[in-house]
C-alpha cells in the first residue's frame, strides 16, 4: 500500500488534466482486469466480469490546483483556483506546472493584513525578469499542482493529493487482490470531482450499476479547535451518512455497518457539514443508483500536506472487498 500511495500521490493530475495520473493507474491495473476503457470525460473504467450484480466502485483521480490567468510585464503570474484552494493555505507554497516549471506563491506587499488576503492578491514567481521570458516557460491557461513530498511517519502518511489518490490506491490494491465473487465489478477512476462531481455522473450513466460505493477522503474531528466530528485518524473507515450532495442509501449504509461490525473492522460515521463528493452524482444518475460511501479520515484536506493513516487504508480495502464479495442486493 505504501509504495502504491507514494506512486499515485506524486503524479500531476489537476482537474481537467488527468492524463498523466490516468496512465500511471492504467499501467498498475491492466493485467488484473478483463477490460479497460476511457470515456469521453476521461474516466478510467476497469471491469472484472461476472454474471450477477453490477457494482461500481469509484475514486477520483483529480486534485486541486491553480490555473495561470495573466502574466504581467515583470514576469509575475496571476492565477485562479481549480477546486477548493484557500489563499491562506496557498501563501508561501510551491506549485509545479505540468512541464516541470516550479514557482512560489507570494502576496502583494501592499497587503496590510490577512483579513484582505484573497487569491486575487497572490502571484506566482518563477524567477523571470519580464513577461517575454516567463511566457517561454508558462502560458495563460496552464495549470499547476501544489508541491508536497510523500513521507511516512509511524502509521501516518503525508503528501499532496491524498484527496483522492488515497482512494485510488485503495482501488488499485483491491484490484490486485480481488476476492472471488460472481458480481461484475466496475472500478472507476473518475475525473473532475473537485469542480463539480462531473466524471462520476457520466461514468455512472454509462454503466448504470445495480449499486455503487465511492471512496474518498473526509475531514477529521481530532485536531485542535476543529469542528466536532466523530471521524478520527486511525479510527478506521468512515461510513458516509451525508454531505451537501448526498444522503446515504439506508440499505447500503446499514450493510456496510453490519459488515464492519461482523468482521472486526473499526469504523465511524461521517456527517460532513460542507462539500460534496461523487456519491451525490452517482445516486441521482438515470432512475437512481443505490449508493454508499466509504471515507478515509484525512487531516489537512486541500493542503500540500494531507495526512492519512495506512491502517485506515488497509481497513478500507478489507471493507470494500467484503462488500463486493457478499453483496446480493
Amino acid at each position: 500500500m505504501q509504495d502504491t500511495l507514494k506512486l499515485v500521490t506524486q503524479v500531476f493530475g489537476v482537474s481537467g488534466n488527468e492524463e498523466d495520473i490516468r496512465e500511471v493507474i492504467f499501467n498498475e491495473i491492466k493485467k488484473y482486469v478483463d477490460e479497460t476503457r476511457v470515456d469521453a470525460m476521461g474516466n478510467l473504467i476497469a471491469v472484472k466480469k461476472g454474471r450477477k450484480k453490477k457494482i461500481m466502485l469509484a475514486a477520483h483521480m483529480d486534485e486541486i490546483g491553480i490555473i495561470a490567468t495573466f502574466i504581467d510585464e515583470d514576469g509575475f503570474i496571476r492565477f485562479s483556483n481549480i477546486g477548493g484552494v484557500s489563499p491562506f493555505t496557498s501563501l508561501g507554497q510551491r506549485v509545479r506546472f505540468r512541464n516541470g516549471i516550479t514557482g512560489t506563491i507570494s502576496a502583494e506587499e501592499k497587503l496590510e493584513d490577512f483579513k484582505g488576503l484573497k487569491l486575487g492578491k497572490l502571484f506566482i514567481d518563477i524567477g523571470c525578469k519580464n513577461r517575454e521570458e516567463a511566457e517561454k516557460l508558462v502560458k495563460v491557461g496552464d495549470t499547476a499542482n501544489f508541491v508536497g513530498e510523500f513521507y511516512v511517519q509511524g502509521s501516518s502518511a503525508v503528501s499532496k493529493a491524498m484527496d483522492d489518490r488515497s482512494g485510488c490506491a485503495v482501488l488499485i490494491e483491491l484490484i490486485r487482490n480481488m476476492p472471488k465473487t460472481e458480481n461484475e465489478i466496475y472500478f472507476v477512476f473518475t475525473t473532475q470531482e473537485e469542480v463539480g462531481l462531473r466524471g462520476a455522473k457520466t461514468a455512472a450513466f454509462g454503466i448504470m450499476p445495480d449499486c455503487a460505493i465511492a471512496i474518498d477522503v473526509t475531514l477529521t474531528g481530532d485536531t485542535p479547535e476543529c469542528g466536532k466530528r466523530e471521524v478520527k485518524l486511525g479510527g478506521g473507515p468512515a461510513i458516509k451518512v451525508k454531505d451537501n450532495a448526498y444522503i446515504a442509501h439506508p440499505a447500503i449504509r446499514r450493510y456496510l455497518e453490519e459488515l464492519a461490525a461482523e468482521n472486526g473492522i473499526p469504523y465511524t460515521l461521517e456527517l460532513l457539514d460542507r462539500g460534496g463528493s461523487d456519491p451525490g452524482a452517482i445516486q441521482t444518475t438515470g432512475i437512481g443508483v443505490p449508493c454508499g460511501g466509504i471515507s478515509i479520515p484525512c487531516r489537512g484536506v486541500h493542503s500540500p500536506a494531507e495526512m492519512v493513516s495506512l491502517e485506515d487504508l488497509e481497513y478500507c480495502v478489507k471493507l470494500t472487498s467484503l462488500f463486493i464479495k457478499n453483496y446480493k442486493g
